[in-house]
């Protein structure tokens, strides 16, 4: 059966880069199935990457190969590597870019890409999308060992935003996304409310952008009044905060990266 090789990047779709590296890889495996999960990332946004391919990756096949190029550090000394988890391969830069993805799989090996086999002969400085990724991606697809690519790493970085930190009684977490509704979507998970004991229709004060409000938990946009914020559990458990058919983001004025404390009654 053909391998699936997904594709994330900031590239957008006006310029050359998504195709020349669709024709490495189909030049190195030409049975290749290649999907493209967005080109439409944010410029520069790790974060915003993170969140996508979090969301997306679980629902491919088993091996699917998938390769993120959101990448302001090209050329410089970090490293290009290749995440196996327990169901998927994951092909990038070491910036945690596919940190949130990989650990949820749970990553059981992380290689440096380093063997000259794996890429293309004339690497540029500035395009490791078509000269490093594509085709070790490629090669992983027609059956080439993972253990091939490089030696293996421990110290890859994981970012501060792959997961929020529970302490005492407050969850600390940050903006990884705003999707085109001004939803406001955090790295807090259902579990890590779960884990302090907030139920659905529980107030509880959320500190963000500068900004103290006393929100509600709610099930869905439904059971908010129209112009009411809300705390929404999305379809990806991750907490949401919302507006009924209005824009959080706009209101609140914050963005990406921006804090986010949970604080929950004593």
């Amino acid at each position: 059966m053909p391998k699936i090789i997904t594709l994330l990047t900031d590239f957008g779709l006006k310029d050359h880069y998504v195709a020349s590296m669709k024709g490495v890889i189909l030049d190195i495996y030409p049975y290749a199935v290649i999907v493209d999960i967005s080109h439409d990332v944010p410029k520069y946004s790790i974060r915003t990457a993170a969140f996508i391919l979090k969301c997306a990756y679980k629902y491919f096949p088993r091996g699917t190969i998938h390769v993120v190029v959101v990448d302001p550090g090209v050329g410089t000394q970090r490293r290009p590597i290749v995440v196996k988890t327990t169901n998927y391969y994951f092909v990038g830069p070491d910036n945690g870019v596919l940190m949130m993805a990989a650990q949820e799989d749970k990553i059981k090996e992380v290689y440096m890409i380093e063997n000259p086999e794996f890429m293309r002969r004339e690497i540029s400085y500035t395009f490791h999308g078509r000269d490093i990724f594509a085709p070790t991606a490629a090669y992983l697809a027609r059956g080439y060992s993972v253990k091939r690519v490089g030696r293996s790493v421990e110290d890859y970085i994981v970012p501060s935003f792959s997961r929020a930190k529970i302490k005492n009684r407050s969850i600390e977490g940050e903006i990884v996304h705003i999707d085109d509704f001004g939803n406001v979507i955090t790295n807090i998970s259902a579990n890590d409310l779960k884990l302090l004991d907030v139920e659905i229709g529980e107030k509880v004060l959320v500190e963000i952008g500068g900004n103290e409000l006393k929100l509600r938990l709610v099930k869905s946009f439904g059971y908010a009044e129209k112009g009411e914020m809300v705390l929404i559990i999305d379809s990806e458990n991750l907490l949401e905060i919302s507006i009924n058919l209005g824009n959080a983001a706009e209101e609140l004025k914050v963005d990406i990266g921006d804090q986010v404390c949970i604080k929950l009654r004593s």
